[in-house]
C-alpha cells in the first residue's frame, strides 16, 4: 500500500472511532438524565410491554389519581405525602390496588385535589414511595367554566369526588 493512502486511511479511521466514543459518551449522559413515565401499578408489576421493574434510585415520572383521603400535611413545613393509584372509570379504590405514597417538599398546585390526576417527577426510593420534586396537577379537559355553559344553555355540574372512596369490598 502507498504511504499516502495509508496515511489518508490512518486518519478517516482515527476520526470515525473518535466520533463514535463521542457518540457512546453522549448516549450514556442522556440515559442518566432520563425520566421514564409509570403508573402506580407498573411499580409493583413492572411495565406492561416489557415487564421492566423500577429500581430504587432511579428517577422517574408516575401518574395516577389522588387517592381520597390519603392528603397528610406537615402543620410545621411544607411537607405532604399522599397516595396514588391508577387512572381507570369510574372512579373506585380499594385496600388490593396497587398504590404508590408520593413524598413532596413545596407548595402544591391550585388544582390538586383527592380524586385528582396528577403526574409526579420525583425518584423512587423503598419500593413503592416517591420522592417527587414536581407535582403537576391535571385538569379535566371536558371543563367549561360556569359562565361559558350557562351561555350555551349546558347544565354545568361539578365533578362528585365523594364516590371514590376507599371501599375493601370493591
Amino acid at each position: 500500500m502507498n504511504p499516502r493512502r495509508k496515511k489518508r486511511l490512518t486518519i478517516v479511521s482515527s476520526i470515525i472511532i473518535g466520533l463514535a466514543v463521542v457518540a457512546g459518551f453522549v448516549l450514556y449522559a442522556l440515559s442518566q438524565n432520563i425520566d421514564l413515565f409509570y403508573k402506580p401499578s407498573e411499580i409493583y408489576n413492572g411495565k406492561e410491554d416489557t415487564g421492566i421493574k423500577a429500581i430504587n434510585g432511579q428517577r422517574l415520572r408516575i401518574g395516577g389519581l389522588v387517592v381520597p383521603g390519603s392528603v397528610h400535611r406537615d402543620p410545621e413545613s411544607l411537607n405532604v405525602s399522599f397516595k396514588l393509584a391508577d387512572m381507570r372509570m369510574p372512579i373506585s379504590f380499594s385496600e388490593s390496588d396497587p398504590m404508590v405514597t408520593v413524598t413532596y417538599e413545596g407548595i402544591l398546585p391550585d388544582l390538586f385535589r383527592e380524586g385528582q390526576g396528577i403526574v409526579a417527577n420525583g425518584t423512587l426510593v423503598h419500593g413503592n414511595t416517591i420522592e417527587a420534586s414536581e407535582v403537576l396537577a391535571k385538569h379535566d379537559e371536558n371543563y367549561m367554566p360556569k359562565e361559558l355553559a350557562d351561555e350555551k344553555g349546558e347544565k354545568h355540574v361539578k365533578p362528585d369526588y365523594s364516590k371514590a372512596q376507599l371501599d375493601p369490598n370493591n
